[in-house]
């Protein structure tokens, strides 16, 4: 892989004509369908990710019409978020979809603190700065949505997923937040939260052995259609599924250590055979 490796894409209209939208952790499953949306509704796209298939979703977003800028990079790193914000240049961003996520299963301690960073920086610190940075832009000009992918997990102690539940926690509370601060600036957050979903996600974080891993999910392109929608209406959250909402109106109310028993039978090493 190539930290900030930069392909572009030519434009089939003239420069400033269409809308531009960031859209991170583009390569597959909910990203990609993002980044379709984006494309399909008239925007120029800046997608990034740290798996060469970004390529051919950059192929996908050309013969959509428009421009497309695709950046390879480890969006887990200032520089690999640093090359995102080059990529975009001078260019208002009207869209930011913050949706670069890594998850990671097995018990916490079985975990190498490498791994246990890799999640905290692509998912929070990495998230965060490069919102930080071109959110600025966007209440400087007063308009703009922002669309960040947290998860109903982050309503769950994920026992067997302790550090990705914890950080979309984080990321669940920090699009309220931050959309609350940025009220009356013409500038909304929307905050995607999907439950298991049919993605590379979980033969990533080595869940298929587990319950979660081996159960029926929802399809990205609907999580994205649900989430883009939600967006660009300004909504404050958009939980995808009835099954989903259920799940995240009962982790609400349900004692801490029910609630992480209930993760650990979903995502126990080895569950999906008990």
């Amino acid at each position: 892989m190539t930290n900030g490796k930069t392909q572009t894409g030519a434009t089939t209209k003239h420069e400033g004509e269409r809308q531009l939208a960031v859209i991170t952790g583009a390569s597959s499953g909910i990203g990609r369908a993002l980044a379709l949306l984006c494309a399909e509704a008239g925007y120029d796209c800046v997608i990034a990710a740290d798996d060469a298939s970004i390529d051919a979703v950059g192929g996908e977003l050309l013969r959509k019409g428009g421009r497309v800028d695709v950046v390879l990079c480890d969006l887990a790193t200032t520089e690999g978020n640093d090359s995102v914000i080059d990529a975009v240049r001078g260019r208002r961003v009207e869209l930011l979809l913050a949706n670069a996520g890594h998850g990671l299963g097995h018990a916490f301690l079985d975990q190498t603190f490498r791994e246990v960073r890799h999640v905290i920086d692509t998912n929070v610190t990495g998230t965060l700065y490069l919102i930080h940075s071109l959110a600025r832009r966007m209440r400087q000009a007063g308009r703009g949505k922002i669309l960040i992918t947290g998860s109903i997990a982050g309503y769950m102690p994920g026992s067997f997923q302790a550090v990705y539940n914890g950080s979309k926690a984080m990321i669940d509370s920090f699009s309220y937040a931050l959309g609350n601060e940025l009220k009356d600036t013409g500038v909304t957050v929307t905050c995607l939260m999907p439950g298991a979903t049919e993605t590379e996600f979980f033969a990533r974080a080595g869940l298929l052995d587990t319950k979660v891993g081996q159960s029926k999910k929802d399809d990205p392109d609907d999580v994205a259609k649900q989430g883009f929608d939600a967006m660009m209406r300004g909504d404050h959250e958009v939980i995808t599924g009835f099954t989903n909402k259920l799940r995240a109106m009962m982790s609400k109310i349900a004692p801490g250590e029910l609630a992480a028993e209930l993760h650990r039978s979903m995502a126990e090493p080895g569950s999906a055979t008990r």
